[in-house]
């Protein structure tokens, strides 16, 4: 599988970017407009609707309509790992239904003399081409990331 990674340092306390990425509003409010994100349902690992934390076992229904052309297409992820231990955290959410045949996404935060180091790491397969369509799915990643880690420090610095 392929795989982009990205970090960007946030003059920002640890506490408060893990809490931010912790919710659906985090992922709603660090997803550029031209996506046309709808997240249509959330479901907690216990099957409660909208939970506050996106839990391991959390399961998240959202609608993607790049550039507004075509048809919505549609993405379920599901957290599949979380952990927290003395200033470093992560969660790593997985593709169950949605345009890339395999999606990891691993998001890790490491405080640091009162900042935080924002990581992703996204392991996929690119539709159709595989790991020779991996440049094309780079091409594309590269804004939305850039994007993602600039509104974290407009929002949290």
């Amino acid at each position: 599988m392929a795989t982009y990674q990205r970090a960007v340092w946030v003059d920002a306390p640890f506490d408060a970017v893990w809490e931010f990425y912790s919710s659906t509003g985090g992922l709603e409010a660090l997803t550029p407009e031209w996506m046309n994100l709808r997240v249509e349902g959330v479901k907690g690992p216990n099957g409660d609707p909208n939970p506050d934390v996106l839990e391991t076992g959390t399961q998240i229904r959202l609608s993607l309509r790049p550039f507004g052309v075509g048809p919505r297409q549609r993405w379920i992820s599901t957290i599949v790992r979380r952990e927290e231990e003395n200033g470093s955290a992560m969660f790593e959410d997985e593709m169950s239904d949605g345009p890339f045949p395999k999606w990891t996404h691993t998001h890790q935060f490491y405080a640091g003399d009162g900042k935080t180091l924002v990581r992703d790491k996204v392991t996929y397969q690119f539709p159709a081409l595989g790991e020779t369509g991996s440049p094309l799915a780079k091409v594309g990643f590269e804004p939305m990331f850039r994007y993602r880690h600039e509104k974290t420090k407009e929002l949290l610095e």
